[in-house]
């Protein structure tokens, strides 16, 4: 890296190339970095080129005729790993003066902490400093590099932290921190933004990546620790009002700001979590309150999150986070531009396969659609550009198969929505909403209906009693919505019941659809049953309502499945780890990358995602009532004890506990692709799990004396989580086996869960017949108009296509999607890389190596089976292959990968 021989000689080199170029580094558009952690995967370094500088020894002086006794002290030399911010902090008229610290040695003050006491007084030992001096070198590298020399007590001891000051008037990322001692080498992984001094005084404290529980922390770590979880808990604020953005406040708050009802009446919406409305807190902003509504938060600018948490740059530049989500709504404008009438459908199959193979073509001015991902092409072909996109796997892999019964039940075993497929285990079917109300809650799927489906395989006491009826029900949560929606424009819904027989061979048959419109002021309930039919019109009508089906799963899918169960409930957890554990905890340290930008992209999404009138609202069949049907679920079904993966299949009956069994429990159905893989996946993060905890607590008294990790937990039930905090299953962190079905649950949701139902985004639904996310047109056969039921006769294709959703509708749905699926240069994947803290431990880095191979197993099991055509579910002719829970992928729009955290 960097190599001088005297203080003098390098700030001579240093004064020298700070003359000759004004402009020091290239853009950070080009060389990206990285931003917002407390402590980051330690990459491994390349130390080659450096001289390592030996610790020499100095004796201090007398004064006057005073004689002080002689301390023997050292040398010891420090290089911190830095990076600017934006190329406008580097081209603004702060940059010269910053370069002037530079070159007068003070660009960053450093103060080493011991973690020992002072062996004659007992008290703390005081701090060693010194000025970090920039160091300019030639290099492609995107690092700035600072040294500084430490005139160190020889018996200072071990160095527990370090205190920095920015003396520069921009924000710097410190990367890292390495120290070279008589001992060795010593690194502080930082990974985190430093405001200059002018805009925060205070000096920043890192810890070492060795990682303590409260009780056993060095004495003078004990006060840095309480002051870094102060400072994070704003209780060092000193004003009020929004949070600015060089801040590291967690705090907690509803979810007021999703409406704008100042900006129209229209995109009023309530206040989501409370009494009336519970739902898990996201983080606090500081804003102020809406003129038209003291309740709703005002939407201007960025919405906060504490500094940390923000968006690398390679990230932005990717196109998915921060920078594309904020350009979505013009990136729509334009693309509603292209198109002659936005609400019309599509005219024929034909036109929706041409956005694969031949495109839209583009206005001259195309804005921001060429700066989109991989999913659109701009071509220049006799100077016309064109707009398309890549074809999803599906549609390569066979085109019709979205047509098929087969591939539709497959679908709800191995594709974007594996959560929602449960057991049948009463009948007759019924609904628990008031009759009064919502009418006959009596199913009119009959035994009669099934037993003509199955062929006579069996009876339905005997399909009941050998687990082989499955349903996706959306009966009783659809049903309060369904005239309401279908008061939104060109919008229409339906509750509904699908019912499944379980073949011999795993595979699953629909059997009947049932969909349901409650009654009103002026009509009376409607239901009816489809099956899969024998004749033209029966066909065309099974179709239709398995696109109704499909459309419910959608909406469930991403406000629910995805949403809710992995990005919102994620967030209380981060807020109170932040709060509660320092970052020198080991719970902190473990969970830690599965914490990594899930603020920030939550932010983003209330954004222009979940928020009034915005994607969500605008492409998916809830439309305005999309966050009180989250906040619905919540109430009704979320619970934490059965958020992990073993726990969530025996509630839906899709497995039993089993002691013999590989995992534990015994699958319903043996091949169901995502739990198969993922249940292996689960296990091995249990195991590396309980290795973590079990180091740091071979006690369980440690767990109920641990005042941090207890805060941490209460906090997460009483104020996170805090609309369900009298429920009766959460569990209490008592035995070490408390702790790692916590610890495993959060990192599973945040890992595999989050994976399987948002990276086969694009792949299933970027073509989307197979899943569209809204319908727009009733049943032909809900009390039809001769008018319809002539259309619906003569040309039921134009029906279908008028059900799918809008041209404009599916477009900005694939743009979405394909943002969705596609992972960033920067991902962080399950096994890829330690963390420091768990290299520096040789029993913790020992269980993450067996926890590396474990995944690395699962790789190759997931290939075994995917070439299997036993197991149809996963493998055939044309079948799309099930690798959403394979730990590595390349950057891109990949299907596979499984990163540690909600970062998309």
């Amino acid at each position: 890296m960097f190599c001088k021989e005297s203080s003098s000689g390098l700030q001579t080199l240093s004064i020298a190339k700070s003359l000759s170029s004004p402009f020091h580094k290239p853009s950070p558009l080009i060389n990206p970095i990285w931003t917002g952690r407390r402590d980051k995967l330690c990459r491994p370094r390349n130390l080659g080129g450096r001289c390592k500088v030996t610790a020499s020894q100095s004796n201090s002086e007398p004064k006057g005729n005073i004689m002080k006794e002689k301390v023997k002290k050292i040398k010891v030399k420090g290089y911190i790993q830095a990076e600017e911010g934006t190329v406008l902090e580097g081209l603004r008229w702060s940059r010269g003066l910053d370069d002037i610290s530079d070159i007068a040695g003070r660009s960053l003050l450093v103060e080493l902490i011991s973690a020992e006491t002072d062996n004659r007084t007992l008290m703390e030992k005081d701090p060693v400093e010194d000025y970090a001096q920039r160091v300019w070198f030639d290099g492609e590298s995107p690092d700035e590099k600072y040294e500084c020399e430490f005139n160190m007590p020889e018996d200072f001891g071990t160095v527990g932290a370090i205190r920095i000051q920015n003396q520069h008037h921009r924000d710097i990322f410190i990367k890292e921190m390495e120290l070279e001692l008589p001992s060795g080498s010593v690194t502080f992984s930082c990974h985190s933004w430093v405001a200059p001094k002018s805009v925060d005084p205070a000096k920043r404290i890192f810890f070492s990546s060795k990682s303590y529980i409260p009780s056993a922390t060095p004495e003078p770590l004990k006060k840095l620790r309480k002051e870094e979880l102060e400072t994070l808990q704003g209780n060092n604020r000193k004003k009020v009002g929004e949070f600015e953005k060089h801040e590291r406040v967690y705090d907690y708050d509803v979810y007021n700001d999703v409406g704008d009802p100042d900006k129209n009446d229209e995109l009023a919406r309530p206040v989501i979590g409370g009494l009336s409305h519970p739902y898990p807190r996201r983080c606090k902003t500081g804003r102020k309150s809406s003129k038209k509504d003291p309740s709703t938060e005002k939407r201007e600018g960025d919405f906060y999150v504490p500094r940390d948490e923000e968006f690398s740059t390679t990230k932005g530049t990717a196109f998915t986070g921060k920078a594309i989500l904020a350009a979505l709504p013009s990136v729509f404008t334009q693309l509603e531009s292209i198109l002659l009438d936005p609400k019309s459908p599509f005219p024929h199959f034909k036109s929706i396969e041409d956005l694969f193979d031949v495109g839209i073509n583009l206005p001259k001015d195309a804005g921001l659609l060429p700066m989109l991902p991989k999913l659109i092409k701009v071509l220049s072909e006799a100077q016309d550009d064109l707009l398309q996109f890549d074809p999803p796997i599906l549609l390569n892999k066979d085109r019709f198969s979205w047509i098929r019964d087969d591939e539709f039940a497959r679908q709800t075993l191995a594709g974007l929505n594996p959560y929602c497929i449960q057991l049948v285990t009463e009948w007759p079917l019924q609904s628990k909403l008031d009759p009064a109300v919502y009418g006959d809650p009596n199913s009119l799927i009959t035994w009669e209906i099934v037993e003509k489906e199955i062929r006579g395989v069996m009876s339905v006491d005997e399909a009941l009693k050998n687990k082989r009826l499955f349903m996706l029900d959306y009966h009783d949560l659809l049903l309060p919505y369904v005239n309401k929606v279908r008061e939104l424009d060109d919008t229409m819904l339906y509750a509904s019941r699908t019912l499944f027989f379980l073949s011999d061979d795993s595979t699953l048959r629909p059997v009947a659809i049932e969909l349901t419109r409650p009654p009103d002021v002026n009509r009376p309930q409607w239901k009816q049953v489809f099956t899969p039919g024998y004749d033209a019109t029966s066909c065309w009508l099974w179709k239709l309502a398995k696109t109704h089906v499909v459309a419910h799963d959608a909406g469930y899918h991403q406000l629910i499945s995805h949403w809710l169960r992995t990005h919102c409930c994620m967030e209380p957890y981060i807020i109170a780890a932040n709060r509660q554990l320092s970052a020198m905890h080991p719970i902190y340290r473990l969970l830690h990358p599965h914490f990594r930008y899930t603020m920030e992209i939550n932010a983003r999404a209330r954004q222009s995602l979940v928020n009034a009138g915005g994607i969500i609202e605008t492409c998916f069949w809830p439309g305005k009532y999309s966050l009180e049907l989250s906040s619905d679920v919540y109430g009704k079904l979320w619970r934490f004890d059965k958020e992990g993966l073993p726990a969530d299949l025996i509630n839906r009956g899709l497995a039993v506990e089993d002691e013999k069994a590989e995992h534990g429990v015994r699958l319903t159905i043996p091949d169901y692709p995502f739990a198969n893989d993922g249940l292996m996946l689960w296990d091995a993060l249990k195991e590396w799990i309980t290795d973590y905890v079990n180091h740091y607590y071979p006690d369980a008294g440690l767990i109920t004396s641990d005042e941090e990790l207890q805060a941490w937990w209460s906090e997460v039930k009483n104020i996170g989580h805090g609309d369900k905090k009298d429920e009766p299953w959460w569990p209490e962190l008592k035995t070490q086996d408390d702790l790692i079905g916590v610890a495993t649950t959060i990192a599973w949701v945040a890992s595999g869960h989050h994976a399987a139902v948002n990276f086969g985004q694009y792949g299933y639904g970027g073509y989307f017949p197979n899943r569209p996310t809204t319908t727009r047109r009733r049943m032909p056969v809900e009390e039809p108009t001769e008018e319809e039921l002539k259309e619906f006769y003569e040309e039921p294709e134009k029906v279908l296509l008028k059900t799918f959703p809008s041209q404009k509708q599916a477009t900005q749905v694939m743009v979405t999607l394909d943002l969705l699926s596609t992972h960033s240069p920067d991902e962080e994947y399950l096994g890829e890389e330690p963390e420091a803290s768990w290299i520096d431990e040789p029993v913790i880095f020992a269980a993450y190596e067996r926890f590396k191979g474990r995944l690395q197993y699962l790789e190759g099991v997931i290939d075994e089976r995917n070439v299997n055509v036993s197991l149809k579910n996963r493998a055939g002719a044309g079948v799309v292959k099930y690798e959403l829970l394979k730990p590595i992928s390349e950057p891109g729009c990949t299907g596979m990968g499984v990163p540690y955290s909600v970062s998309i």
